[in-house]
């Protein structure tokens, strides 16, 4: 099955043309089009994703160098840069993220049973974060930032057992991340574990309105006071598991409920962590380990700025940004879709990595992946982050 198809095209056979018509049509990007379409420039970025391509020369170049090929693959014959620059510049940054949340989606249903937190509860788990792309401020004077760059800010929520993001934005960099709290919906029962630059009590009262769950860290100079303290376990590393009101004319105003305060030590990296919780009936232990797995969040940002090309834009408009991040992102969800539908045993990172220098091959998936050279493609690179597993 697959044998004498390029790699290229059965990812490809995993995405539904008529889905990304429908975003297409939906903000008429091919209007007035004769030959170069949404759908090749599409083709045309996520190859330059997934073969790790420097810019759009790069990109442009080594389709050249296999233009005999690029009919096989939907792509046709070789367009000039320029081109893919003028399509990426003004066509409708929203069809390419439109597509990628119908990838989203799918991917969500394919790693729904997904349990591997070692967790005692079967709730959903989400981390919230943020990570802060730099920019030339020369270059990008739209997404101004402070007086010698500029920047923009990718705001995600991760399920943390299946690592495929459950809210994406992208805003200037000057926005701070707490106010994005304002625009996500909190699932019934769901924990959402957040860093304490997201220290905000009105806004945390409305999770646990939401009937939802938050584990956050406090912050040093937090005012409250104590009203009830349950038992402590210094071997298991809880110093305190309090029930605290807050302090202060806003936040007692902001957040008029208890909070459970605990107090944990974090023996591995020798510290004091303290975290709050609207959580009355987990093990203190649990809510440790609950923020423990925030930092697959951070090393999703890591992937994602290490393995795809958002670092270094190809263009220099608000558009063409935002194009090529959504565009990464896609490419992120099909190779986690193939992950799970070609059953492969190899981590994101792995698999991604042998596509990049495999993409006009003809071996089908799952046998280039069975291969024993792949099977240890990790030795090869054992400084890499190895996540997704």
């Amino acid at each position: 099955m697959n044998q004498g198809i390029y790699l290229f095209s059965q990812l490809i056979s995993i995405v539904s043309p008529t889905s990304f018509r429908t975003c297409v049509n939906r903000y008429n990007g091919d209007y007035k089009t004769k030959h170069f379409n949404c759908w090749r420039q599409y083709l045309c970025m996520l190859f330059g994703q997934l073969t790790h391509r420097e810019s759009l020369s790069d990109t442009i170049l080594c389709l050249k160098a296999n233009s005999n090929k690029l009919y096989h693959i939907g792509i046709g014959e070789v367009i000039a840069k320029s081109t893919l620059s003028t399509a990426n510049e003004n066509r409708d940054w929203r069809i390419f993220s439109d597509f990628a949340w119908i990838l989203i989606k799918e991917a969500q249903q394919l790693y729904a049973d997904e349990k591997d937190l070692e967790l005692s509860i079967d709730n959903p788990v989400f981390a919230i974060d943020a990570s802060t792309i730099d920019m030339c401020l020369s270059l990008f004077q739209w997404a101004n930032f402070r007086s010698t760059k500029a920047g923009i800010k990718l705001h995600v929520q991760l399920d943390l057992r299946s690592a495929i993001p459950e809210f994406i934005q992208i805003t200037p960099a000057a926005i701070h991340e707490v106010n994005i709290l304002d625009t996500i919906s909190y699932q019934i029962d769901s924990f959402y574990i957040l860093d304490r630059g997201y220290i905000d009590f009105k806004r945390l009262y409305r999770i646990h309105f939401s009937k939802a769950f938050f584990v956050i860290r406090a912050k040093d100079n937090l005012n409250f006071k104590c009203v009830k303290s349950n038992k402590k376990n210094k071997a298991s590393g809880i110093f305190a598991d309090q029930l605290i009101i807050v302090l202060g004319f806003y936040a007692s105003k902001d957040y008029p409920d208890k909070i459970r305060r605990i107090k944990f030590y974090d023996e591995e990296h020798d510290r004091i962590l303290v975290f709050l919780t609207n959580n009355f009936e987990l093990d203190a232990n649990e809510i440790a380990k609950l923020y423990k797995h925030r930092w697959k969040i951070e090393f999703f940002f890591k992937w994602i700025k290490q393995n795809l090309k958002i670092k270094t834009f190809w263009g220099t408009s608000e558009n063409a940004v935002r194009v090529q991040i959504w565009i990464a992102i896609s490419a992120y969800i099909i190779v986690a879709i193939a992950k799970k539908k070609f059953n492969l045993k190899q981590s994101l990172y792995e698999i991604l990595q042998v596509i990049s220098v495999s993409v006009f091959d003809k071996m089908s998936i799952k046998d280039l992946f069975a291969n024993p050279i792949q099977q240890n493609f990790k030795e090869l690179n054992p400084n890499q982050l190895n996540i997704f597993e």
